[in-house]
């Protein structure tokens, strides 16, 4: 299930499950609908569904994961959500749904702009296997994405734009969020699986580099390359890309905003 996609299952059986469809899933609550054999929930079969991923990664949701987490066999799973594809979508909704979400009383739109991103980052950041979940031009619009998108735009009230601008630069924001946090996820993996520190690997290989990296036939790459990681003690830090992208993701931003 790595690199998966939201929105790749049935739209209107996932939509019934997203928004807990009395005819078609568990009731609002996710309490359970009158029928044999109904042990558990849907919220149940999500909730096993993000711990197998935060646990051990997108790749361990399977339905038999899932099956044995909440105590069922692998084809009752099935009688609550039709498929991975629809369990992905769920479980990203309800991650949604549970993000703080505080009003706003923050008077400028660059610090609530900020609020947006460092919150997204944050979600990121605790549920690493999102950055590998891919979203369609049709996402699934759950409660929890309705919820978020409101709060989000919410954020650019008082800024003059137009209702489709408010939507591209929300959608603007969020691609930098998630494109910075998949890569200081993959620069993590590769630290982790290599079991070996971006220092240590320079350290390694510096003889070599120092012999093919010709200060004369790259002299801007030498220089500013080792000055770069002379500042942040790697070839890339996930910290200053984090500042300096967003500040200046914000001032482009603010170009739209403020003119």
């Amino acid at each position: 299930m790595a690199d998966a996609s939201t929105g790749a299952g049935e739209p209107s059986r996932t939509l019934a499950l997203l928004w807990r469809d009395a005819r078609g899933s568990d009731g609002p609550g996710g309490e359970r609908r009158r029928g044999p054999g109904r042990s558990v929930t849907v919220d149940a079969v999500v909730d096993a569904g993000l711990t197998l991923a935060d646990a051990e990664g997108l790749a361990a949701v399977t339905m038999r994961g899932v099956a044995q987490r909440v105590g069922v066999s692998t084809m009752s799973v099935y009688t609550y959500v039709p498929g991975k594809a629809e369990l992905l979508d769920l479980m990203v909704d309800l991650l949604y749904l549970r993000m703080p979400r505080r009003p706003w009383r923050i008077r400028t739109w660059r610090r609530r702009l900020e609020r947006v991103a460092e919150t997204n980052r944050a979600l990121f950041a605790e549920h690493p296997w999102l950055t590998e979940v891919a979203v369609l031009s049709r996402p699934p619009l759950g409660p929890g994405l309705m919820a978020k998108y409101e709060h989000e735009l919410a954020a650019l009230d008082g800024t003059g734009l137009d209702d489709v601008t408010a939507d591209a630069v929300l959608a603007h924001l969020l691609a930098f969020v998630q494109g910075h946090a998949r890569a200081a996820h993959d620069a993590a993996r590769t630290t982790r699986d290599t079991a070996m520190s971006d220092a240590a690997w320079w350290a390694a290989n510096q003889p070599l580099l120092e012999r093919v990296l010709d200060p004369a036939s790259y002299p801007r790459a030498v220089r500013i390359g080792a000055a770069a990681g002379e500042a942040h003690g790697s070839s890339w830090s996930a910290q200053h890309a984090w500042r300096f992208g967003l500040a200046r993701t914000l001032d482009g931003l603010g170009a739209l905003i403020e003119h």
